[in-house]
């Protein structure tokens, strides 16, 4: 089984952070999504994996040989951005006929991988929305297999949607059905998206079962990506010495970089900083701060911040990228 890791998105909910640095490295709980995703395919026993890459991907590329050296990993460039159903497709020749597990780089969800991979069905990861409406949404019978599959219907005849995890064992009818597709034409809101595809694969016979994801973790937007790295947090953070840093309370949980030096400060809750950053004289909660930053006399609340960021101050919500200096005194 082969793993296929869409990253070639340029994540612009996600700006200006995504102007420097892919949305899958975005940092979270002390780890990035995409290490998340990766963690959770190598434990269960994947370990061959191929990105779809594209805007900033040789980051990705570097990202993963130094932190996965022993990963078998292949690379596809998506220079033409024209859907997941598009990416995909560049992968067939490594592909070559084996079964996928295709994710999402920006999905992380709460599941078990190992017994999905076993299954003897083709499998896709649902979970109930109030309004599938931004969704692909899938249709099922009494067995729970799926029926329909269409991407944001005005009018949903379900409100399970599809949470970007896909276990396919037909991995040449999928092929079949994508280049169908695209020589056809064959669109959903611009663009050749995978669910139509899939739709395909099920009018043509295969069967698709069903699996729930037990928690969802968006991670597209500021406000959701907090929301995430809070829950990521009580699960991933070890608990930080609080004598470790100069005249310091520590609230947990908190994740802490290696290299940090934080003195005269409150940190946390749900706070997460990145190596090698200084705090001083400040106050911090439910907050991401990325790495190689310094944070004087500041307090910071909801507040996502790049890496190599100098900021100086008062109270503020911020949303700043990479490579900043602010002083807001």
């Amino acid at each position: 089984m082969k793993a296929i890791i869409p990253v070639a998105g340029a994540g612009t909910k996600l700006r200006p952070h995504s102007y420097t640095q892919p949305k899958a490295l975005i940092p979270l709980a002390g780890k990035t999504v995409l290490s998340i995703i990766v963690d959770q395919l190598r434990e269960a026993g994947i370990q061959d994996f191929i990105f779809i890459v594209g805007y900033l991907g040789e980051k990705i590329e570097d990202y993963v040989n130094t932190r996965y050296p022993d990963l078998r990993a292949h690379y596809v460039h998506q220079t033409d951005r024209q859907g997941v159903g598009h990416a995909v497709r560049l992968t067939k020749d490594f592909v070559q006929g084996d079964e996928v597990f295709v994710v999402l780089g920006d999905t992380i969800c709460e599941y078990d991988v190992k017994e999905v991979i076993s299954s003897p069905d083709s499998m896709i990861g649902l979970r109930k929305v109030d309004d599938p409406r931004d969704f692909g949404v899938a249709e099922l019978n009494e067995e729970g297999l799926i029926e329909h599959l269409v991407e944001k219907p005005q009018i949903p005849k379900s409100n399970m949607a599809m949470v970007g995890i896909y276990k396919i064992r037909e991995s040449d009818r999928l092929f079949e059905c994508l280049e169908k597709n695209i020589s056809e034409g064959k669109r959903s809101y611009g663009e050749f998206n995978l669910t139509d595809a899939l739709d395909c694969m099920i009018k043509s016979g295969v069967r698709f079962r069903s699996f729930r994801v037990e928690n969802w973790f968006d991670c597209g937007r500021k406000e959701t990506l907090l929301e995430s790295n809070a829950l990521l947090l009580k699960k991933f953070a070890t608990p930080a010495d609080p004598s470790a840093y100069e005249n310091t309370v520590i609230l947990p949980p908190v994740s802490i970089g290696s290299g940090c030096t934080i003195r005269n400060s409150i940190i946390g809750p749900n706070v997460a900083i990145g190596e090698n950053t200084t705090v001083d004289y400040s106050i911090v909660k439910d907050s991401i701060i990325g790495s190689y930053s310094n944070l004087y006399d500041i307090v910071l609340a909801d507040s996502v911040i790049g890496s190599d960021t100098n900021l100086r101050g008062e109270s503020r919500s911020l949303n700043i990228g990479d490579n900043t200096s602010i002083d807001l005194g």
